[in-house]
């Protein structure tokens, strides 16, 4: 009989971060892969859970899926646990679950917590839109090509960040987009010396500038999307070229009530548009 995989979140800093339901499973699974089994251990001993730890990483995870699938499927169950917070955001484990899945294992998600969700929910910040980044290029030309790629990204936008380089990814940030751009850097979510700030991009640069301690532990920083400026008096060159298309059949007037049914574009503006082309 074929066992199962769950994919179990665990906390992110504060171990009361734990469903019961996350407890239940880790008591009761065969097998538990984790990314780095001393770090697991502390968890596992705070809740007398004593079950079998194998190590699964990025550097063997390709090698050590199949194994582990098989086991599963002559009857094993096994849990997937990252050192904190959900498994396969910006974490190993994604070769065993593709797998698993490709052999038609059960996969369960055990949810809990996710740094990633918990900075969104106090950013202040709209969160109805939002791409997830992981963790950005080590070099400062790497991420300078990226922020340039995302710098008219209308939805908010969001990655991981390590205390060796959130200084250096600020100071990046502000050569591309403005410095009035809001961010909120949140630092060291659930644990002791949690901080969010919710500032200009200028300001939180001075703040990690200007204090050690604001260069210190995980990261996750919320950028603001663009603000898009529409421009209500203008047609685009799709509405432009329908409506160059009808005025060489129809007259102003029909050639507009027409676009306007074609395209949605607002009657003024199109009539307005009419008038300058028939000008030309």
């Amino acid at each position: 009989m074929c066992g199962k995989l769950y994919v179990v979140a665990t906390p992110i800093g504060n171990l009361a971060d734990f469903s019961y339901r996350a407890v239940e499973i880790l008591k009761k699974v065969d097998l538990i892969a984790a990314e780095d089994t001393r770090h697991v251990k502390m968890l596992l001993q705070h809740y007398a859970i004593n079950n079998k730890l194998i190590s699964l990483h990025q550097h063997n995870e390709e090698k050590a899926a199949p194994g582990l699938v098989e086991k599963i499927k002559n009857g094993l169950n096994v849990a997937l646990v990252s050192d904190a917070g959900t498994p396969l955001l910006s974490d190993p484990g994604m070769p065993l679950v593709r797998l698993a899945k490709q052999q038609g294992i059960e996969v369960s998600p055990i949810p809990g917590a996710c740094a990633l969700i918990a900075a969104l929910s106090v950013s202040g910040l709209p969160v109805s839109r939002f791409t997830f980044e992981g963790f950005l290029p080590r070099t400062s030309a790497a991420r300078k090509t990226f922020f340039i790629t995302r710098k008219n990204e209308s939805a908010t936008w969001v990655f991981y960040e390590s205390s060796h380089r959130i200084l250096a990814t600020l100071e990046d940030l502000a050569e591309i987009i403005s410095g009035d751009r809001r961010i909120v850097l949140a630092r060291e979510l659930t644990k002791l010396y949690e901080t969010v700030v919710n500032a200009s991009l200028d300001h939180v640069l001075e703040q990690v500038k200007n204090n050690s301690n604001m260069q210190k532990g995980e990261f996750v920083v919320v950028v603001e999307g663009a603000v898009i400026e529409k421009r209500v008096n203008e047609i685009t060159e799709e509405q432009k070229r329908v409506l160059l298309v009808l005025l060489q059949q129809c007259s102003i007037k029909t050639a507009v009530t027409m676009a306007v049914e074609i395209t949605g574009a607002r009657k003024k503006v199109l009539y307005q548009a009419a008038l300058e082309l028939r000008d030309k």
